[in-house]
């Protein structure tokens, strides 16, 4: 069965190029789309879509609040939020009211789909330059010491779990690279990327990149850099 998808943006030209992509997927549907708010829960009733793609900006109506009215009424509807802010407070702010993504606006073709794929199988995914930033931060408050304390800090590779080359696939998701990018630094196609990824999310028993990145964090095995 395909994934079906609303997507919701008053930017005409973007919305197009978002459809774009999706309908090149095999696996996706784009069964309607919206410019506001106020459309969303008209929409998903209508609809009843497996993932809606949502800018956080909207016109009547915000994403984040059209998050929580969808999650309350639809929870087997799963949102994803497109944004052009990679501050933690927005990231924040449309997590906890339930979105299961979290994407710029600059991703690339290859992001979004991932994000669908990820989200549509119960998982979480947030832009990898959005990781980065959450992580960042939430390293800072947990250890509670100036950054030159944690530049110190001695990285130890989880080599009792994980293969030289998955530490350093670990390492390139803690820098907020995305799977092309990591392919690019390490010279290995984003297929083998992948399947380097899923052994580690299985390794580390976690359900997505960014939990496998927290855990690296507290266990010291990655550089927040």
């Amino acid at each position: 069965m395909k994934t079906r998808i609303i997507i919701i943006d008053d930017h005409q030209l973007f919305r197009e190029g978002v459809k774009r992509i999706l309908q090149f997927e095999e696996g996706f549907e784009v069964v309607a789309e919206g410019t506001d708010g106020n459309e969303v829960l008209e929409l998903v009733e209508k609809h009843r879509p497996d993932i809606v793609i949502m800018d956080i900006n909207m016109p009547h109506m915000n994403g984040v609040e059209a998050t929580k009215q969808i999650i309350e009424s639809y929870p087997e509807t799963k949102v994803v939020v497109l944004s052009i802010h990679d501050d933690e407070n927005y990231v924040m702010r449309a997590l906890q009211t339930g979105a299961s993504g979290y994407l710029l606006k600059e991703m690339d073709a290859d992001t979004l789909i991932e994000a669908i794929k990820v989200v549509a199988e119960g998982g979480s995914y947030l832009h990898p330059k959005v990781t980065h930033n959450l992580i960042k931060e939430y390293r800072r408050l947990a250890a509670g010491r100036s950054k030159r304390e944690e530049t110190k800090r001695e990285v130890r590779l989880p080599l009792h779990l994980l293969t030289r080359r998955e530490c350093e696939v670990l390492q390139l998701l803690a820098d907020g690279k995305s799977n092309r990018g990591i392919g690019e630094a390490l010279f290995i196609s984003e297929k083998t990327v992948k399947n380097h990824v899923s052994n580690i999310l299985q390794k580390l028993n976690v359900s997505d990149r960014t939990q496998a990145v927290v855990v690296a964090i507290k266990n010291g095995w990655v550089e927040v850099r």
